[in-house]
């Protein structure tokens, strides 16, 4: 016999646990569907098509992912070559993520706020003339924008429990890529959403550039990607360190750049104004809660033995981080960009939990993350319903005397806009509580004080939008409040009652977010 052919014959595959990557397989599968329901099922069919299939994909994950979880290994497990980990962690997460997902897809589904949809009907048209004036009037949408969701769903999914930091790479285009053309298919301001498209994905491809470099230097330092191989290296070796940090450093950048983190947040308040709100509020809940699972998995599996030697860096990362948002926030004039400077805010108090590296601030920054993710896509869902001919009316003049249009709606708004400020009896106050308990604990008093000095700077421009709405004369001219369909109604109402309960009985969240730690498999 050959002897190559015999030495191929002893290769073994890879084992695979289809049981615990089910979730993610039928999320992928379905967007592969999606893309053939494009290619051969005529265009008037699709959007319904698509929509069901969108919703029962989510739905079979669902319950793919509870059926596991009830007997799921203690300590996790790695699976497909070890590549992915399968632990308490990556379970919360893909749950988190699933969840937002479906009130995100149900705000994308929506056609009625917006007649026809938030999405062009055809995307080839120039912006600007007479065709893309007639798209408007227009009652059909590119559908597309669904299996690109599931796709970056998926990502997102793959991304989290990435055990190597080849296939985190992987995953994060997977999750990038369908993003970028999804923020430039807004049917209204047309061009402002292809500039926000382009800027995201151009400086989504430096940031990924950056993280590639990091990989390289670490795979160098380490001759391995693999998360657990690193932190083997780094606690025992007698390499020189400059591999190590230097890697870990550029590495991180492609994160931070991913979770709305400053200094590296340039693309958010622009790429959160010009896209489509219910892209924007897809990116703004599940993009975060994707970036912090995979940095929490970084830091912990591979970095925790180096934790003296980073987290003075990081320290100073989330001050810039919160001042930037809690100080440019109050100078934003429109809800969406002010939104977005928020989300900078928040990415600054989630890397403290971070950082934290414990239990309590692993299960902190996860029920963080959860809690965010629901009052974020309500809030965008409000913001999609204030409208004037132009379509969204979002400048923070429109929303003067809200409360006397339509008290409801001013009431639901004030709701959300108080849990992102963090009062008590909303989700946000339990987020911030526990995050910063774990950080004191951990010897991050001064870091926490700073913290809530920020917070307390945020909370002036969410007031703000609260006195506006309620002892403010509206212009007799003003917006007008759109009826929400029932997708749109659905969404809000689950953001709603999410963030109610979170905040009233969060111990069932933070239980399940503390049933344990990563994976270390190699």
């Amino acid at each position: 016999m050959n002897p190559y052919l015999a030495q191929v014959e002893t290769i073994d595959a890879p084992g695979i646990d289809w049981g615990a990557i089910m979730p993610m397989v039928i999320v992928l599968g379905a967007a592969c569907v999606g893309v053939l329901i494009e290619a051969f099922v005529p265009k008037h069919q699709r959007w319904s098509g698509q929509v069901v299939l969108t919703l029962g994909s989510i739905g079979a994950a669902g319950i793919a992912l509870g059926a596991y979880v009830s007997n799921r290994p203690e300590h996790g497990i790695t699976t497909l070559a070890g590549t992915l980990a399968i632990d308490a962690p990556a379970l919360f997460l893909w749950g988190t993520l699933l969840a937002l997902s479906v009130a995100a897809v149900l705000m994308i589904a929506d056609r009625s706020v917006e007649p026809g949809g938030a999405f062009v009907a055809q995307a080839g048209i120039a912006p600007g003339t007479v065709q893309d004036r007639a798209q408007v009037q227009s009652t059909g949408m590119q559908t597309e924008v669904f299996p690109l969701a599931l796709f970056a769903l998926g990502g997102m999914m793959a991304f989290t429990a990435a055990n190597d930091l080849l296939t985190m790479f992987i995953a994060l285009e997977v999750l990038s890529l369908p993003l970028y053309l999804m923020c430039g298919l807004a049917r209204r301001r047309r061009l402002l959403s292809q500039e926000a498209a382009v800027k995201y994905f151009l400086l989504g491809a430096f940031a990924s550039a950056f993280f590639l470099y990091g990989l390289a230097m670490l795979y160098g330092y380490a001759g391995s990607v693999n998360l657990a191989d690193i932190a083997n290296a780094s606690a025992g070796t007698d390499r020189s360190d400059t591999l190590l940090f230097a890697g870990l450093g550029l590495l991180l950048v492609g994160l931070l750049f991913k979770g709305s983190v400053g200094p590296f947040h340039t693309w958010t308040p622009d790429v959160y104004q010009g896209a489509p709100t219910p892209v924007t509020a897809f990116m703004a809940a599940l993009t975060k809660v994707a970036a912090f699972g995979g940095i929490l998995r970084v830091l912990t599996v591979a970095f925790e033995a180096t934790s003296w030697e980073w987290r003075g860096v990081l320290w100073a990362v989330a001050i810039i981080s919160m001042a930037i948002g809690a100080v440019l926030g109050l100078t934003q004039t429109d809800l969406k960009r002010m939104i977005a400077y928020s989300s900078i805010a928040h990415a600054g108090f989630l890397l403290i939990g971070t950082m934290a590296l414990t239990d309590e601030g692993l299960s902190g920054t996860l029920f963080y993350l959860l809690a965010y993710g629901f009052t974020t896509l309500a809030a965008f869902g409000v913001i999609s319903l204030v409208r004037d001919s132009s379509g969204e009316a979002t400048h923070l003049s429109a929303w003067a005397g809200l409360a006397k249009r339509s008290p409801l709606l001013a009431g639901v708004f004030t709701f959300l806009l108080l849990a992102l400020a963090g009062i008590p009896l909303t989700s946000g106050f339990v987020g911030k509580f526990v995050v910063f308990s774990a950080a004191l604990s951990d010897g991050m008093a001064p870091l926490v004080v700073i913290a809530l000095l920020f917070s307390a700077v945020a909370a002036f421009f969410y007031l703000r939008v609260v006195v506006l709405m309620y002892f403010s004369e509206p212009a007799s001219d003003g917006p007008t409040v759109s009826v929400p369909g029932a997708f749109t109604t659905a969404s809000i109402a689950l953001g709603v009652v999410v963030t109610l309960l979170l905040g009233v009985l969060p111990t069932f969240a933070l239980d399940w977010a503390g049933a344990g730690g990563f994976a270390l498999g190699s």
